[in-house]
């Protein structure tokens, strides 16, 4: 068994790839090591093609593993399962800069895998995955046009950091993952705390240098461990197809795509490629799975060059011109916040819900976040596109997209101390014609605004596109579906009038030089303030009031020690509270906090000031001289105990019930009656001596009764168990009957 490994220095850190001890069967295997994080990536490749597709079949998967941080799955199975939103977006952020990497007809399909068997969280398992995926292609007999290299860029005390550390992370400003060849950048995902776009770029730039150094790592590594590169059948239309189609279908699709609605346009174009595909499979039977990507091909050369060569984009815009923009606010009256943001033919409409913290989300993964109260879901029907099809759970596209809105909007959320509720926004996309994850930014931020949530900034977001080639390039501002599909280039930037909080590029050709990427941040940004200029227009500042319809959160804080009596044996005390305060069906909801912050969220405000009142009273200290009005809970043979707190019971002793004499208790109180009684005393074992007799004025002529006598007994005649029995006499013979 021949083990080879190679150590790269990254981010002043050593970086250790090793093959030939695990996965040995597989095309290619590599088991990455950064400090105590250890990620196994393997790659492999099926023995025959997949015919009759006209797509590349790559796949890519994350697995986390919990026993990678020491966790037993939480759930009733207690083994990992469906994998998390972050394995997710870990496995998106790998197959991103390897896909453009493969070679074109390339019909096999590859499978990545990076298992994530060691997390420290100083060493990001995710950075790990996107280098060993790039070491075990290019070790193997796949054919893969890189490597790539990888590294995550943070901001600390305004010097850049590559791969930060856990502490570092959580004092940056931004988190900057990066992936590319040596000669360019070929993707970026990043949420920033409204940084400047040349500290971006630079960023960018930083992180470019570093991936280099990897780069040199991985190829010297496969000079020594590398695998021959196998010869894969690459399925090619011959070029007698290619300029057939070109004869048959090139003018037809110039004419068809300057058609300026999506429907015409589209319609037109599937009209043409109906008629040329049928005269074509006449003439190339051998070569029919291959025509359906010729006419793409071919509608990708017409579209393109109408962009370069004639500065002409389908739906007749400038380059930096977007489309009509529509925005509304409160359009559903029962839900606590929305808004309905519409960019030509992209559509979408974010609804937000308040709600305690105790709704917040908990993550059970491998990662230290362990819950999140801000989260932002986004959902695409086919009816969006005006399309059939199944209503299933979220792809990873839509996982992606919900993503990228929520780290968007995340660094303008208020903390958790100036605004206690749980916030989910959810983004369904009516309409779809480019860029709408970009619309459910700008949709959130007007839901978050009328429903009253003060975001330290409004956020919007725009999409840009490039199309390059020999004669030169173009940047487009607010790409519809058929320049991102068509183009090379699909760039997200999310932002307020002050900078960049979120930024998502995937491009298709090897990269991106400074001056593109710098030209394209400063036209975002044009764009970027000129909607959130139509967005204010609407909603100038967030509401001052909440919803009706949404809770109320009161916060108190109470001395830690006293949780437990706010708790209660088995939640029987707070749960008392909730049941008490009910209104309807509706509860208000307890949340305690370990410091004894408490935050008590009800939608009736009468309820939840009910509630505080009774934790309040729960947790006060009892104090002599202190006046209260209690229910009087039993009765005994020589006083009446009230409750005059919840769970705290004093004694009123019969000689303090009146100031005229009293011969039995019941004739002066029942159970269940309301009392007005003084705090006389509180005893070195805490129990407490009530007087009603001290809150009633003294009747004329009445004598006062000796203190110490038959019927003014101090407190310490009272037995410690409250049992209902006679108590027992100071001194002198046992009494046989009634004075």
């Amino acid at each position: 068994m021949d083990i080879h490994t190679q150590d790269i220095q990254v981010g002043g850190r050593t970086l250790s790839l090793e093959t030939g001890r695990m996965a040995r069967q597989a095309n290619g295997s590599v088991v990455v090591r950064y400090g105590e994080t250890v990620v196994l990536v393997t790659a492999t490749a099926s023995k025959a093609p997949r015919l009759g597709i006209d797509f590349f079949p790559l796949t890519v998967d994350f697995e986390e593993r919990m026993y990678s941080v020491g966790k037993i799955p939480g759930g009733y199975i207690k083994r990992e399962g469906r994998p998390s939103e972050k394995a997710i977006l870990a496995a998106r952020l790998t197959d991103r800069p390897i896909r453009p990497l493969f070679p074109e007809g390339f019909r096999h399909d590859v499978h990545v895998v990076a298992s994530v068997l060691s997390v420290d969280y100083d060493h990001s398992p995710e950075v790990c995955g996107m280098i060993g995926a790039s070491a075990a292609l290019t070790l193997s007999d796949i054919p893969f046009e890189g490597p790539i290299g990888a590294v995550e860029v943070g901001l600390v005390d305004d010097q850049f950091v590559i791969n930060p550390t856990s502490e570092q992370a959580s004092q940056s400003r931004l988190k900057l993952m990066i992936a590319g060849t040596y000669e360019a950048v070929l993707m970026i995902e990043a949420g920033a705390s409204m940084i400047p776009e040349d500290t971006m770029l630079n960023a960018i730039l930083f992180g470019h240098e570093e991936i280099r150094r990897v780069i040199e790592g991985i190829k010297e590594f496969q000079g020594q461990a590398g695998k021959e590169k196998r010869e894969f059948p690459l399925y090619l239309p011959s070029q007698a197809l290619v300029s057939r189609a070109q004869d048959l279908a090139e003018d037809r699709l110039k004419q068809a795509m300057r058609a300026p609605d999506k429907e015409t346009r589209e319609a037109q174009i599937d009209a043409v490629n109906q008629e040329v595909t049928l005269t074509l499979q006449e003439e190339f039977p051998g070569e029919a799975d291959l025509i359906a990507g010729v006419l793409k091909k071919q509608l990708k050369n017409v579209v393109r060059y109408a962009i370069i060569h004639e500065k002409i984009r389908p739906d007749g815009r400038g380059f930096a011109e977007i489309r009509p923009i529509s925005v509304e606010v409160g359009v559903l009256p029962r839900v606590h916040g929305t808004g309905l943001f519409t960019r030509g033919q992209t559509q979408a409409l974010t609804a937000m819900t308040l709600g305690p913290l105790s709704d917040q989300q908990m993550l059970d993964g491998i990662g230290e976040e362990e819950s999140k109260r801000y989260m932002h879901h986004y959902n695409f029907p086919p009816f969006a596109t005006g399309e059939t099809g199944p209503m299933r759970g979220p792809n990873r596209r839509a996982i992606g997209h919900g993503a990228l809105a929520e780290r968007a909007l995340e660094p303008v959320i208020p903390p958790e101390e100036e605004f206690p509720y749980a916030l989910r926004l959810v983004s369904d996309i009516l309409e779809s014609n480019g860029s709408s994850s970009m619309a459910s930014v700008c949709g959130s931020t007007l839901a978050l605004m009328d429903g009253g949530v003060p975001v330290k900034a409004p956020i919007a977001g725009i999409a840009m596109g490039l199309v390059k080639d020999e004669a030169g390039y173009a940047i487009l501002t607010d790409i519809q579906g058929m320049e991102d599909f068509l183009g090379d280039m699909d760039f997200k930037v999310a932002g307020s009038t002050q900078g960049i909080t979120a930024i998502q590029m995937d491009i298709k050709i090897h990269g991106l030089e400074r001056h593109i990427l710098e030209e394209a941040l400063n036209r975002a940004r044009e764009a970027r303030l000129y909607i959130l200029s139509l967005m204010l227009e609407v909603i100038p500042e967030p509401r001052t009031s909440l919803s009706p319809y949404a809770p109320r959160i009161i916060t108190i804080h109470i001395d830690p020690d006293k949780i437990r009596e706010v708790i209660g044996p088995g939640g029987k005390t707070i749960n008392k509270i909730i049941d008490q305060t009910k209104v309807g069906e509706k509860k208000v909801d307890i949340d305690i906090q370990d410091d004894g912050t408490i935050y008590i969220a009800a939608v009736n405000q009468e309820a939840g000031q009910r509630a505080m009142e009774m934790i309040q009273d729960l947790t006060r200290s009892v104090a002599v001289g202190e006046v209260y009005t209690g229910k009087v809970t039993r009765l005994m043979n020589f006083g009446a105990f009230v409750e005059i707190l919840p769970g705290k019971e004093g004694l009123v002793h019969i000689s303090q019930l009146s100031h005229r004499h009293v011969a039995k208790v019941e004739d002066a109180v029942k159970p269940g009656d309301m009392l007005q009684v003084k705090v006389v005393e509180i005893d070195n074992m805490g129990r407490i001596n009530l007087s009603h007799k001290e809150l009633l004025p003294r009747p004329e002529g009445l004598e006062t009764v000796a203190a110490g006598g038959e019927h003014d007994r101090d407190r310490g005649s009272r037995p410690d168990r409250h049992d209902g029995s006679r108590p027992p006499r100071r001194g002198g013979p046992p009494r046989r009957g009634h004075r």
